[in-house]
């Protein structure tokens, strides 16, 4: 096998279409993903939690995640991407069914969806290694942007079919048909993969030690500013939702069919138009000033939402959909930026590192939002979580301040494509 590359077997080619396929994929599994963020409201009353409890369990499912990301970002490492990728993605989908089928209760809900978390992290770095070494630098932003931008549809169809199903129908219908189609996307895993190969490495030892020396400082950078930007989006994420549903319920502006809808454009829509079109600007413009600019654009968004809660609908649709596209609009970024700065042959371990300091600080964040919401000053529980939340950006733009300039030139040693997929 080569160092770093993959080494698919005689005669092995990638299918067509194999990119469309994971995007599907992404976009499927992701539709479990919010489906407790939606469906909040309904759930705090029906399972009678306080705001620290409900943060908890959102915590957990967070916590769980990054475990997931952890492991299966050094496994793809040992036994290939591709497996792990598929295991992951038949076990999320059992995962779901489950949640739908038991989580009835503060205890049962936190264990259930703690359990869909950690199978889902499978779903997220193994495909993201797939695309990293079968598309060149020159278009990686843009194939990992809309790879993440696939997932923003799926939060936005599971934000608006959890939180109407749960206000109109029951929770039970939410958890049912969210938690159904991850199913579908365990099959467009298996689609789109047939004849990709199954790289493994080998590696062994913390992947930012291991990396060129001359991007070990940028390695470093990116990971602190990916566990700032975790902070602010996993937070957000969670209680916006609830944040939304209470400032669009006092303006009587519309109806709860129509607020899951809006809710699930404002935070998600404008997400996955953020993802693609970043991660296409830092290919033309470079990933340090996208980085910036973004993280600025965040912490703002952060400072300013909870202060908007008595405000037109139109007022706070507009910010929210604009904090949902500066706090996901790095993540393409970051992730196209790690795969430049690690060698091929440990890029699932350093995704791993990454992943259990971002997604370690990202659970503890609605946690900590729900504290701050439960202690702050009668009136301003929104404005100090939220704001909270913004520490997050502020770090993730001064990290990103200290990162070289521009873009490296050349492709890790030993990286291969796909000729017939790399311009997807």
């Amino acid at each position: 096998m080569r160092q770093g590359g993959f080494a698919p077997s005689q005669g092995t080619v990638p299918p067509r279409g194999w990119l469309v396929w994971l995007y599907v994929s992404r976009m499927c599994v992701s539709v479990s993903f919010m489906t407790y963020a939606g469906a909040l409201p309904a759930i705090t009353a029906a399972w009678h939690m306080s705001a620290a409890q409900a943060g908890f369990v959102q915590s957990t499912f967070n916590a769980a995640y990054a475990l997931s990301l952890v492991a299966t970002g050094w496994l793809s490492d040992q036994l290939g991407a591709k497996r792990i990728f598929l295991w992951s993605s038949w076990l999320t989908a059992i995962a779901g069914l489950l949640v739908a089928a038991f989580a009835r209760s503060f205890e049962s809900g936190l264990i259930l969806f703690a359990l869909l978390g950690l199978f889902q992290g499978g779903t997220y770095t193994p495909p993201m290694m797939l695309i990293a070494h079968g598309v060149g630098p020159g278009r990686r932003g843009l194939a990992i942007g809309l790879f993440l931008s696939g997932a923003s549809l799926g939060y936005a169809g599971s934000i608006a079919l959890s939180s109407t199903l749960s206000a109109l129908v029951s929770y039970h219908a939410a958890f049912l048909l969210c938690g159904s189609v991850p199913t579908l996307a365990a099959l467009a895993a298996w689609i789109g993969t047939r004849s990709v190969p199954s790289a493994s490495y080998g590696s062994h030892g913390p992947a930012l030690v291991r990396s060129r020396p001359k991007n070990r400082r940028a390695s470093v950078l990116l990971t602190l500013g990916y566990t700032a930007h975790c902070w602010e989006l996993l937070g957000m994420w969670a209680w916006m939702p609830a944040f939304l549903i209470a400032s669009l319920a006092a303006s009587k502006a519309s109806g709860v069919l129509a607020q899951g809808l809006w809710i699930g454009l404002a935070i998600h829509i404008s997400g996955c138009i953020s993802a693609f079109t970043m991660g296409h600007a830092s290919d033309r413009l470079g990933r340090r000033a996208v980085l910036v600019t973004l993280g600025l654009m965040g912490a703002i968004c952060s400072m300013a939402i909870g202060w908007l809660g008595q405000a037109p609908s139109i007022v706070v649709l507009c910010l929210a959909a604009a904090y949902g596209f500066s706090a996901l609009g790095d993540s393409p970024v970051l992730s196209t930026a790690i795969t430049e700065t690690v060698e091929p042959h440990v890029l699932g371990t350093a995704l791993a590192v990454r992943s259990i300091l971002g997604f370690g600080a990202g659970g503890l964040a609605p946690l900590a939002f729900g504290v701050a919401k439960d202690f702050a000053p009668g009136g301003l529980g929104w404005v100090v979580g939220f704001s909270c939340l913004g520490v997050g950006g502020l770090l993730a733009a001064a990290c990103a301040l200290l990162l070289p300039r521009g873009r490296p030139d050349e492709e890790p040693t030993g990286a291969v494509r796909y000729p017939r997929e790399a311009k997807q």
